[in-house]
Formats: structure tokens, C-alpha cells, sequence
């Protein structure tokens, strides 16, 4: 039998194969889910986010209650964290078997975000809407890690969060010298220690803590989560050992988490402990705008300055005393911020 010349066919010969999912065509438009509901992700475990709706979330008073959703596909492939604002659809009920989605992520205020290393170009985001980020560290045991701390404060700079330092176990190691080195950058800091029934300074942290959203960050083992527990005591954050031989902590908070402080005053997060903080998103430029009585001196400065070498006219402008008393030292810190960024301090 000889082939069928095309012109031989009409339309009742055409058959059309259908698709994995079926033939019907796809739509462009997407549902405007008008009866979404606001939440608050709280925490994000493994592709499952718990989310506060209600207390007043989103501006809508609606009764308060913990959902568990799931990322819906429309969100594409954004990623939601802890902090994030979004709005829920479907079983928002609360239930032990509900399951909503999530269909809308609201835009970002602030977030924290870091990089692998300081060659790493991928950065990560680790907290949506912070408006402060706490940097925890021990006066010892384990010992004290200035160039993380100086890295925290790039990172708080750069993303416009107001930084607080607070500074562990004080009774085993008197601060002074400590807090000498920052005085410069005039960061607030608390410093704590622990008594025979609990926390010294823990209200003066209470005090810097209400009616914010405050990020801990620190690396393991200088006593983040037995601040945290202190402050919310409901939180029950698993608390870890130091090691002896290396003198370092041990991780023991696998995820961030949001914690409401008593009262409803403000949010905690709390953060796993860090080794590193990579710092390849941040914009140098913007570390100089935390130095105003500094940043003036930059208009003589050459193109692409670093403000760290040799031509740099920053140091004729503090030479000139047109930077105050504190100029020389204001000028030291900065250039320290600037090679923690670069690495070159590490």
C-alpha cells in the first residue's frame, strides 16, 4: 500500500495525542485569592512553614493561631524564611491536620542575609524584617572572636539594622579591655553574667528588646540560647557544651526560629550558631555612610578608592583634626570594618 499524499487528508483524519496532563489549555491567569489571611512565619522545617495568624498580623484582627502551610506554586521559586510577612489560603483553621498555602509573600523591609565565604557570589537570607540584629559573644569559654563580631556589624550596616553587642559570662572575665576596642564604633552593648538564680543584665537586654524584632547571631557556645531562654522562658532552646580541647560550642539550634517575648513587647529570633559570615554581597560604599563624621573626608579621595591605602585622602582629613579627637580611632575601626569585609583580618 503506497503512502497517503498530504493533501489527501482533512480534518477528520488529524487525532492529537494528549499530554501528561491532559489537553486542556493552560491559563495565564492566576486566582487573586481575595480571601487570603495574613501571617507571620515563625519557623521553616523542611519545606513546612508555622505561621501566627491573627494578634492583630497583617493589620487584620482575627483570632490567633498557629498554621502549618506549605509554599504554593505561584510563589515560584522565592524563597520564604523566618520574618517573612505572607498571606495563607485554605485550611487556616490551626487544626492538627490542616495544611495551608502559602500564595503571597509581602516585600521586605530589611533582611539579614550572608554568603559561604567572601568569594562566594550566592548570597543566603537568613532572616525577612529584622530591625536589629543582637551580637552575642563570651568573654570566655569559649574565647572571644572579634573578627566575626566585626563582620556581624558590616552585616547589620550594610542591611540598615541598629546593632547591639552583648557580651556573655562576665563572671568569669572582667569586659574592659574587651569593650575598648569598640568604643570607637560607639556600638550600645550589655554585658552580662550569671548569678546564683539566673541572669545579670538580662532586664536591661529585656529593655533594648521591646517593641523590636531582634535577630541573635553568635557563634556556638557563648550562652545565645540560654539568653534566649532567659527571655522567653516557654522557648525551652536546646543549650550546648564547650567543648575542652577546642574551646568551641557545639550547635545545638538546627533553624532559626521567632520567639514573642512576655507580654507580646517584641520578637526574638533566635539563629544556629555560626562559624563564619561571608560578607561578598556587601557593598563597601555603604560601610562609610555609618561614619558621618568620616564620611566627608571621602570627596578628596581618588576614583575607586578603598579608603585603605596609601592614597586615601582620609588621613590628611583626620591628620587636619576635622574629624574630632576620636578621628584617629574612628578612622582605625573603619579600616578594620573594611578588611573584615575584604577578608584580609581573618
Amino acid at each position: 500500500m503506497s503512502p497517503r499524499h498530504p493533501s489527501d487528508y482533512d480534518e477528520s483524519d488529524v487525532r492529537v495525542r494528549p499530554g501528561r496532563r491532559g489537553s486542556r489549555p493552560r491559563s495565564k491567569d492566576r486566582p487573586s485569592h481575595e480571601d487570603a489571611i495574613p501571617g507571620f512565619v515563625t519557623a521553616v522545617d523542611r519545606g513546612r512553614y508555622t505561621v501566627l495568624v491573627g494578634a492583630g498580623v497583617g493589620g487584620k484582627k482575627l483570632p490567633e493561631r498557629v498554621v502549618i502551610a506549605m509554599k504554593a506554586r505561584e510563589i515560584g521559586r522565592k524563597g520564604i524564611v523566618v520574618g517573612d510577612q505572607v498571606e495563607l489560603v485554605g485550611d487556616t483553621s490551626g487544626g492538627p491536620d490542616a495544611l495551608a498555602r502559602i500564595v503571597k509573600l509581602s516585600p521586605r523591609k530589611s533582611v539579614l542575609r550572608r554568603t559561604a565565604d567572601d568569594t562566594d557570589p550566592v548570597e543566603r537570607v537568613i532572616v525577612a524584617n529584622p530591625d536589629q540584629l543582637v551580637i552575642v559573644s563570651a568573654l570566655a569559654n569559649p574565647e572571644p572572636r572579634p573578627r566575626l563580631i566585626d563582620r556581624c556589624l558590616v552585616a547589620a550596616y550594610d542591611a540598615g539594622l541598629d546593632p547591639l553587642l552583648v557580651l556573655t559570662k562576665a563572671d568569669l572575665q572582667d569586659p574592659s579591655d574587651f569593650l575598648s576596642h569598640y568604643a570607637p564604633l560607639d556600638v550600645p552593648y550589655i554585658v552580662t553574667s550569671t548569678s546564683g538564680d539566673g541572669f545579670d543584665g538580662l532586664e536591661a537586654l529585656q529593655d533594648k528588646l521591646i517593641g523590636r524584632v531582634s535577630v541573635f547571631v553568635g557563634h556556638s557556645g557563648v550562652g545565645k540560647s540560654t539568653l534566649v531562654n532567659g527571655l522567653v522562658p516557654e522557648a525551652h532552646r536546646a543549650i550546648g557544651i564547650v567543648n575542652v580541647v577546642t574551646g568551641r560550642g557545639r550547635h545545638t539550634s538546627s533553624s532559626a526560629v521567632a520567639l514573642r517575648l512576655p507580654g507580646d513587647q517584641g520578637w526574638v529570633i533566635d539563629t544556629p550558631g555560626v562559624r563564619s559570615f561571608g560578607l561578598a554581597h556587601v557593598d563597601l560604599h555603604r560601610i562609610i555612610e555609618h561614619f558621618p563624621d568620616l564620611e566627608p573626608g571621602t570627596e578628596k579621595c581618588p576614583r575607586s578608592c578603598s579608603h585603605d591605602e596609601e592614597e586615601c585622602a582620609l588621613d590628611e582629613y583626620v591628620a587636619s583634626g576635622q574629624a574630632g579627637p576620636a578621628g584617629p580611632s574612628r578612622l582605625e575601626s573603619l579600616r578594620r570594618l573594611l578588611r573584615a569585609r575584604s577578608g584580609e583580618s581573618d
